[in-house]
């Protein structure tokens, strides 16, 4: 018998519950992977609590790393003893074993390991899609990262270094000032003792930013339109504060006709050939060495709740792993 953690209502962790689980054989186009490690990211807390609805009961997670165990029928291209990760398709990650669509997998490799893999997918995949896709960050480019030490904060603050661009980034304590500084960001900015709009503006002399990457939402928004260059663009990726309440359109055009989008990962990957050019991409820059996937906090699995408890207190830093 498998386990892996369900919810039965939406609400605070202590929803969460550890429940033995019957995992069937793979139908056609799936394959079941034995989990190694499962990734930690805040949309799991927007599911559990309801922000973002799902069906009830229901797993929880997007993002894994193991073993293929299993295929289904006319599954090309993955065998038994395949080392693999993914992020997104149906919610579930938190598991020892499941079942997954096949052409959501992608094969990990060999210098990168099973923790690295859980880690890097959800937040690593975003980072790309955020730096090349969305706002493709050029040399001399100055952008602005919030949760700047968070997980995708430090791959952002690393590749977009990488990329000949100046860092600016809010965090929210010294130690993570200092953290993320050792991963690339120019200019910490403590957003406890400092307006991070006026800051930005000192920083830059008045001229602003090239866009800003922002997955708070409704704490940070306005400021951070306030952060934007003329014609620069506003990246809201998530809403770890609460989403952003409706606006005169009309600001847009007020403070520089900016423009605004509302991306998401799973738009991006929707299709495989993307999915995979992502994540070589990715990997390239992990290998490289351009880009360093550190796991800060581990939790076994079943203590996923406990995991939810620190994510949302904002004491984690990185990326934090969960371990069946």
């Amino acid at each position: 018998m498998s386990h892996a953690i369900r919810f039965h209502s939406i609400g605070g962790p202590e929803v969460l519950s550890w429940e033995a689980v019957d995992v069937a054989a793979p139908a056609a186009g799936e394959a079941r992977i034995r989990h190694q490690a499962v990734g930690l990211n805040y949309i799991d807390t927007y599911h559990r609590a309801g922000l973002y609805p799902v069906p009830l009961p229901s797993g929880i997670g997007l993002e894994g790393a193991g073993v293929v165990e299993a295929v289904g029928e006319g599954v090309t291209g993955l065998a038994p003893g395949d080392r693999v990760a993914y992020a997104g398709g149906p919610l579930g990650a938190y598991a020892e074993v499941r079942n997954l669509p096949a052409d959501r997998l992608v094969h990990l490799p060999a210098g990168v390991s099973f923790e690295q893999g859980a880690a890097m997918m959800l937040q690593g995949l975003t980072a790309q899609y955020l730096l090349r896709r969305t706002y493709r960050v050029q040399p001399g480019d100055t952008i602005l990262i919030h949760a700047a030490a968070g997980g995708v904060g430090l791959i952002v603050c690393q590749w977009a270094k990488a990329l000949g661009a100046t860092v600016i980034g809010t965090v929210g304590s010294d130690q993570k000032a200092a953290l993320a500084r050792a991963h690339g960001c120019d200019h910490p900015i403590l957003y406890t003792r400092e307006n991070f709009a006026e800051r930005v503006r000192e920083i830059t002399a008045g001229k602003g930013v090239a866009v800003v990457y922002d997955s708070i939402g409704k704490d940070t928004f306005i400021d951070s339109l306030g952060c934007l260059r003329p014609l620069g663009m506003m990246v809201l990726f998530g809403a770890a504060s609460g989403p952003v309440p409706p606006f005169d359109i009309g600001m847009l055009a007020q403070k520089g006709s900016l423009f605004l989008t509302r991306p998401t990962l799973f738009t991006h990957t929707a299709r495989r050939d993307d999915l995979v050019a992502m994540a070589d991409e990715l990997f390239g820059v992990v290998q490289a060495g351009q880009v360093r996937i550190e796991v800060n906090q581990r939790f076994a699995l079943k203590d996923a709740a406990e995991a939810h408890r620190e994510l949302e207190a904002r004491k984690t830093t990185g990326s934090t792993i969960l371990l069946p």
